[in-house]
């Protein structure tokens, strides 16, 4: 069975259908920072960047961005894409520099894919005092339900779930989801705040399965086996379908230093 590591590291084989089908950030969403931050965000460090979904987002505005991710196809991707004064660096988050700070750290769906231990200790050391962290993302799930069990009952032939539960455990349900339950018990940081984008999209059937195409759990399967749920899925699927792909976006505040 495959860790969790191997599937941080599937994505650069697939980095242009990454960039391909995966949906890029609302406007809506850098203003919330902006005005939760409440006070100007010039430098900002982005984890696990991918091909740039969100960096293009934070350096339209001006935004001085440095763009980090281990694995150098998705830089690439990236680097076509974006601004030619974004910074890049490729390596993980826990072999980042400590010796610079940030007036905003984020990670754009790739919190979870980070190594538990040290996580907000290492976070605050990168985000200056009295700076922003913020961390957003969700999934891609079918709006309707006959169809989410069609495709349920197909892929439980090759994988059991799709998803990736909550790094600690937190209950779907819960009022506050990961990894705002993890900041609200950090020493380094306060104001946790959690906010929801509200998004939906008609794709096509195609289009649906080339952004499983980029999702880890069908990355890792065997080539053969990924081939003939994809050609399951494309025949029970109806033309197009209905997605929901709101946004979880969790905020905190660094502590001021004494």
């Amino acid at each position: 069975m495959l860790g969790m590591s191997d599937r941080a590291l599937s994505f650069g084989v697939m980095a242009h259908a990454y960039e391909r089908f995966r949906p890029g950030y609302p406007p809506e969403l850098l203003d919330m920072v902006l005005a939760y931050a409440a006070r100007p965000i010039r430098t900002a460090l982005e984890i696990g960047a991918g091909t740039g979904k969100a960096t293009r987002l934070f350096a339209a505005r001006g935004i001085a961005v440095t763009a980090t991710d281990p694995d150098e196809a998705m830089l690439t991707e990236l680097r076509e894409r974006v601004p030619t004064d974004v910074r890049t660096i490729r390596a993980a988050f826990e072999d980042l520099s400590l010796g610079k700070r940030y007036d905003l750290v984020y990670a754009a769906a790739a919190l979870h894919w980070t190594n538990p231990e040290d996580r907000w200790s290492r976070m605050a050391s990168l985000v200056e005092p009295g700076g922003v962290f913020t961390s957003f993302g969700g999934p891609i799930t079918l709006a309707d339900p006959a169809v989410t069990e069609t495709v349920r009952a197909v892929r439980s032939r090759f994988i059991d779930r799709d998803d990736i539960a909550s790094p600690d455990g937190t209950p779907e349900d819960a009022e506050m989801q990961w990894p705002g339950t993890e900041l609200q018990q950090s020493e380094w940081f306060t104001d946790v705040r959690q906010a929801v984008i509200e998004r939906r999209f008609t794709l096509t059937a195609a289009d649906y399965i080339g952004q499983l195409s980029t999702i880890s759990a069908y990355l890792v399967l065997p080539d053969a086996e990924r081939e003939q749920l994809f050609r399951r899925l494309m025949h029970v699927l109806p033309e197009s379908v209905e997605i929901t792909a709101d946004i979880t976006a969790h905020l905190a505040r660094r502590h001021r230093e004494p």
